[in-house]
This record gives structure tokens, sequence and C-alpha cells, in this order.
């Protein structure tokens, strides 16, 4: 197994400067495992469950460094409950989403996930964060959000700390908190995303953050791009979508059907949108007839994080319960156009790590050239 080092990656102790995030305990503790650091997304987990994911990635990589990304958004109520708010919810959106489940066809939801029990809080974040205090998790990333309270209570544990941005502007918000590292993650990435490029933020956050270790992020999903990271400063990468199609995602609690893995190996780069019809944040996703109809000129305003939750909760919830095919969707990352086949997290890191040492071998060659 070839071996990258950087200063960030011989702090944290892996192979390789890939760190790998995923809502699967199985893919995160197949890519620590690996050589790489995985790192879960608590996201949809409630904090009376995340002690249990925490422990199923433990228990398959007994003291190997693994890490967890929290989501921390500013302005979510806190006297309200998910009840409360779809009582309030305007009734053009609700007719909006009634009428999509009429036009596809969609069965009512008989199962109960996150999307139609669970509204955002600080009092949900203040939970998952104790859980992550008093854990053994080595890293602690912020995807959405971030108090200086919380980074400060973290690395009073002994935790990594950093946090994801997208932009000059967060960078300025987050410099003098006294994170670890910066994920720069452009617009090409999967999930919740900005408008930069990750061509031009990458380096400009370098740039920017002089010391501070920073990741780069954003429609990465092959070796000779990790190669051009290091290139730009980089001190590794943060890499999504490559993972979404993997054996090891097909099983579990957050586990990936056969019909959405399809529409994931038949994406190419161009195949994805962004949307706010899901979450209430831009988010980019693969292209389906659910974006489709939040960008319908019909379409109202989506709401705000967390009332678009729920609104749209019960909805998203059947579709994924019943495989509505159109309507099926994910996040994804413009990298996606290098999921092509069903191989193991293992396959896909290997393959992720000879790209990359090709590609810096040939920087090297192009470099001695006369």
């Amino acid at each position: 197994m070839s071996k990258i080092k950087t200063k960030f990656t011989e702090r944290i102790g892996i192979d390789m400067p890939i760190l790998g995030f995923s809502h699967s305990t199985d893919v995160t503790a197949a890519l620590t495992k690996a050589g790489g650091m995985g790192v879960y997304g608590i996201a949809h987990d409630p904090p009376d469950k995340v002690q249990a994911r925490i422990d199923a990635v433990r228990g398959q990589i007994g003291s190997r460094p693994f890490g967890i990304d929290i989501m921390m958004p500013k302005g979510m109520p806190e006297s309200e409950t998910l009840e409360s708010v779809q009582a309030k919810l305007p009734q053009a959106n609700l007719e909006f989403v009634e009428g999509i489940a009429k036009k596809y066809k969609v069965p009512e939801a008989t199962t109960k996930t996150f999307y139609n029990t669970v509204l955002r809080s600080p009092s949900y974040f203040e939970g998952q964060l104790q859980v992550l205090l008093s854990s053994d998790v080595d890293l602690v990333a912020f995807g959405v959000g971030l108090t200086p309270d919380a980074v400060g209570r973290l690395k009073a544990v002994g935790k990594i700390v950093g946090a994801l941005i997208g932009s000059p502007h967060h960078f300025d918000a987050y410099r003098d908190i006294g994170l670890d590292f910066i994920v720069a993650q452009g617009s090409e990435a999967g999930a919740h995303t900005g408008t930069i490029g990750t061509m031009v933020l990458v380096p400009e956050i370098v740039q920017m953050a002089g010391d501070l270790p920073v990741l780069a992020a954003g429609g990465i999903g092959h070796g000779s791009q990790i190669a051009a990271a290091l290139a730009m400063g980089a001190q590794g990468v943060w890499l999504g979508t490559s993972w979404l199609a993997t054996s090891e995602h097909a099983q579990g609690d957050h586990a990936i059907g056969d019909r959405l893995r399809g529409k994931l190996f038949a994406a190419g780069s161009g195949d994805t949108r962004i949307t706010r019809g899901s979450s209430g944040k831009p988010q980019r996703q693969i292209r389906s007839a659910w974006t489709e109809e939040w960008a319908s000129p019909d379409a109202p305003e989506p709401l705000k994080m967390p009332y678009q939750h729920a609104l749209v909760g019960d909805l998203m919830t059947a579709i994924e319960e019943h495989e509505v095919d159109p309507l099926l969707h994910s996040p994804a990352g413009q990298g996606v156009t290098w999921s092509l086949e069903l191989r193991s997290v293992a396959q896909v890191f290997q393959a992720l790590s000879d790209q990359t040492i090709a590609g810096l071998d040939l920087v090297n060659s192009i470099s001695k050239s006369p």
C-alpha cells in the first residue's frame, strides 16, 4: 500500500490523505481500515442513537482513528415541535407537495424516518454534541454552521476539530476560533454546497489559512484530482459521493437500494442539480423528477430549514420506502461521473490511491521535461 504523508495525515494517523464522509457506519469503518479516515455524518441520527452508531464503527476498526460530522445551522426554532410547525405551513406549499404525490402516485409512508419524525433545533444539536464530548471519537467536523463554544468544548476533551466552508467569507468568520483544519468545499460538491468552484476556492483558502491545514472537497472522485489538490496546497481531500455506490452502502440503516444505485451509475458530471426542495438549503442532488418539480415555474419558494423538512418529510419518506422511481434522488456531487460499477470501499480507495500516485508522477515527469 502506497503512502502519501502530509503534516495533517501524520497528525491524525492515516496512510493516505483521503477522508471520506458517509451516513453509513459500514462505509465509515471500511474507509478507515483501507488507510484513510472515515467520517460518519450524524445529521439524521437523534441524540439517543448517536452512541450506537459510534459503537458500530469502533467495533469494526478497533483503535484506528475516525471522525464524526455534525451540523449546527443557525436560526433553528427551539420552542416549536414538528407538529406545531406543520400546523402553520403555507397552504400553497402544502398543495404543491400534495400535487407531486398525486402526480406520481406515491403511496403513503408507513415507516418513521428522520425526515418525518425530527425537527432540527438547538436542543437536538446540543444532545448530539453531548454524546460526542463523552465519546472516543478522534475528530469532529462541522458540516453546516458551528458555535465557538462547541468548538472550545470539543477541543477541551482532546478532539481534533474542523469545519467545512464554501467561501472566503466563511473562513473570515471561523479564522480565530481555534479550529485544527478547514475543508474548502467547492460548488461541485454533493449535498449542501456553495457557489465557488473547487479549483478557485481551494488555493484561495490555502493562501488565507497560512499554517492551518486545508482539505479540498467538491467534485473530487479521481486520484488525478487528489494530486491536483495537493499541488494547490491542500493537505488532503474530503470525498463523499465516491462511496455512495459501494457495496458497503447497500446495507444498514442508510442503505442505498438497487434502483437508486443504478441512477448513480448512470449519472455523468452534468446530471446533478442544486435544489432547495429537500432541506431548504441549496443541496446538489442527482437530477430527478423531484429536482425538476421544485425548479418548475409553478413551484412555490421552498421554505427555510427546518420548515422545508417539515413540509416534505412524509413525502420523502414515502418516496424512499416505496422506491418511486422518477422521484428517487440522493445528494451527489459532480464527481458521481466516476461511479460506474459496484465496487467495495477498499477497491475504490485503492484506485484513488493508485491514480493519485500516477498523477503526482505525471506532474514530476512534465516538470523535468526540457
